[in-house]
């Protein structure tokens, strides 16, 4: 087999590879806290988001709500950010959606709304729930199956010396 041949395999595994990581499970979502009682204050960050790309919209989506967020304000740890005034929310969990200015998605986040004094704030939701951990593993192994491929393509290939 030729060199070639081996790097066009490489090349598609890679290819594969790709495929398989999802833009979702590099993206990075962040509701702090997770928990809030009614009337409480969440701040929704898209921490992936250049804010020279132009502004963020959160898509706010629950049991009362279907509302867009729009955010021009830049986070302490990188990206924008948005507070979310819960006055008016019914109980029960939403699910933020961002995306940038560029268009791209800055994935998704819930938090839950509880009733005054009800369960205390909790450290922050974000999307990093195990969903995406498969799709990197599966795109891992398939890069790393790929390359090794090529490597054993590669040596296989090698004349052998001969004593005369």
């Amino acid at each position: 087999m030729k060199l070639s041949t081996a790097l066009c395999t490489a090349a598609l595994g890679v290819g594969l590879g790709t495929l398989l990581l999802p833009g979702a499970a590099l993206a990075d979502t962040v509701v702090s806290p997770a928990t809030t009682p009614v009337g409480g204050t969440v701040v929704l960050t898209a921490t992936t988001c250049n804010p020279k790309s132009g502004d963020a919209l959160f898509r706010v989506t629950g049991p009362n709500r279907d509302q867009n967020v729009r955010s021009t304000t830049a986070a302490a740890g990188g990206g924008l950010s948005a507070e979310l005034f819960t006055a008016g929310f019914t109980l029960g969990t939403y699910t933020v959606a961002a995306s940038c200015g560029d268009g791209s998605s800055a994935g998704s986040a819930t938090f839950t709304v509880t009733p005054i004094g009800g369960a205390p704030a909790g450290s922050g939701g974000d999307n990093r729930d195990g969903r995406d951990a498969g799709a990197l593993a599966a795109g891992g192994t398939l890069l790393g199956t790929a390359a090794a491929g090529a490597v054993v393509l590669f040596r296989r290939r090698r004349p052998v010396s001969t004593v005369a």
